[in-house]
């Protein structure tokens, strides 16, 4: 029996670590902001543990019974997390970071109050050096093997709501199992495996019908009908349709429109791309979706286009759904492509090649794992791959709606010694947006466009550089790796947007 139990200790170790990871990731998912998410999370989770540690002395009769309530309740309610936490801020958008740090507290107590419980039961079979060094090191046996398996394979393989129904399921088999091994020592024993069967069957039920349960929750926060939608290692990707609009979302953020990302791409490229008619070699950073990569192909000079992307689902997607092909012109097919799926820092900071145009089209950085993506070392990396008369372009939000990110941008890159030559164009699904074209020489609106654009003309390109009063230049710092300012300072003004 006390091996019984101390493997019992692993499952529930296992499962309180668990419901916080899971609380964490989803949170930073849709708030953003992960450092702080994660923080704020696991410190209330480590805060309540304490308080149920606390409070567990004050349980002093039918031990067995309270530990298997407990484990039942865990496994109800951590089980059930994710899905609550997606349907509140469909419906919630106020009251959400409320309703998540109560349910990351009140998980939090119960599972503080299984350990001790556990602990006590253990106390007459074990002697207390080994009953303490036992019980301790099971414990962190157990959120050892959830820290490694949560990243790896639960998180991109079940997704964040099957995943917490999974230890739910858990939670439930360790009341079982605990109601098995002392049923000749508790009278109340009918009573419990009626609670434990309902629960098992609610949970084993929405295990079931998890994708259900996270289509409902996601088809609220989108506006449009969900086409596609799958969880990787790195983001969740979602694609909604309604008529002949096409809209990807990673994270919950939008990236594109369909009907109007030809603004966007032909802005971000063609002014720089259209400025060196001896370029060669290109080199694309993000971009996963091949949209920027078709309008480099439009200028048949271009020999090679080498794309470094973190997620290898953006570009299998992009190159496999058909309608995906079909918006970006079966781009990922040409024979002048060539994908790199790694971390684009680590690979700059590594690779010696020199480029003669280089995008740099990552999504805004509203975490700090984008944020790295624009600080001066960053940036530094890239102005190391440009050949010497090369240029960059970096797609840098909104001048309008986010002002003092765009010139933090900017004032980024003008210190790593590049001329810089800002510029944005009107894309109605996000409004005015911003580019930074940057070289070691100034830059003179010009050059030959290619046929059949449908956005930027050669009347059209120099209007882009001009900035009216509201979107003029702001004294702004340098992000640096070592602080992300800027992902404070974009949190900020977007949130005074979204007011």
């Amino acid at each position: 029996m006390p091996y019984a139990l101390l493997f019992s200790i692993f499952v529930v170790a296992a499962c309180g670590l668990a419901y916080e990871l899971v609380a964490a990731a989803l949170s930073s998912y849709l708030v953003g902001d992960s450092v702080t998410q994660f923080s704020t999370v696991i410190g209330v989770y480590l805060f309540a543990m304490g308080l149920g540690s606390w409070l567990s002395k004050h349980l002093q009769r039918d031990l067995v019974a309270s530990f298997i309530r407990i484990e039942l309740a865990v496994g109800l309610l951590g089980g059930f997390s994710a899905a609550l936490l997606f349907y509140a801020f469909a419906w919630l958008s106020g009251p959400f970071l409320l309703l998540l740090y109560l349910l990351v507290g009140i998980i939090g107590v119960l599972v503080g109050l299984e350990i001790p419980l556990v602990m006590r039961l253990l106390e007459p079979r074990l002697a207390f050096k080994e009953l303490v060094s036992q019980v301790l090191s099971v414990d962190y046996i157990g959120a050892l093997a959830v820290s490694l398996l949560f990243p790896l394979w639960l998180a991109p393989k079940l997704g964040m709501v099957r995943t917490a129904l999974l230890f739910g399921l858990l939670n439930v088999a360790v009341a079982l199992w605990t109601l098995w091994l002392f049923r000749a020592e508790l009278p109340a024993r009918r009573s419990l495996w009626a609670q434990g069967g309902v629960v098992l069957v609610l949970v084993l039920a929405g295990f079931v019908g998890a994708e259900r349960l996270s289509g409902f929750a996601e088809n609220a926060l989108y506006e449009d009908r969900i086409v596609l939608a799958e969880s990787t290692p790195y983001q969740r990707i979602v694609l909604t349709r309604w008529k002949n609009d096409v809209r990807l979302f990673l994270n919950g953020n939008l990236q594109f429109s369909s009907r109007d990302e030809y603004r966007y791409h032909e802005a971000l490229v063609h002014p720089g791309l259209s400025s060196l008619p001896w370029a060669k070699r290109v080199l694309v950073l993000g971009g996963g979706d091949g949209l920027a990569v078709r309008e480099i192909l439009k200028y048949p000079q271009v020999e090679s286009i080498t794309l470094v992307e973190l997620d290898p689902a953006m570009p299998n997607l992009f190159k496999t759904h058909p309608a995906l092909r079909a918006l970006n012109g079966d781009a990922f097919s040409s024979p002048k492509v060539h994908v790199i799926n790694t971390d684009a820092f680590r690979w700059l900071e590594s690779q010696q090649d020199a480029y003669d145009f280089i995008v740099v089209d990552f999504p805004d950085p509203t975490n700090y794992a984008v944020g790295k993506l624009y600080t001066n070392t960053f940036y530094r990396f890239v102005e190391r791959a440009l050949s010497a008369r090369g240029r960059m372009v970096v797609q840098s939000t909104s001048p309008m709606y986010a002002r003092h990110s765009f010139w933090t941008v900017v004032q980024t890159v003008e210190s790593v010694g590049l001329t810089t030559q800002p510029y944005h164009a009107l894309v109605p699904s996000f409004g005015e947006w911003g580019y930074i074209l940057a070289s070691r020489e100034p830059y003179t609106p010009g050059g030959k466009l290619p046929p059949g654009l449908r956005f930027v003309t050669p009347a059209t390109l120099p209007t882009l550089f001009n900035f009216p009063p509201d979107m003029a230049r702001v004294p702004a710092e340098v992000n640096r790796l070592n602080n992300q300012l800027l992902v404070r300072t974009f949190e900020q003004e977007w949130k005074q947007v979204l007011r």
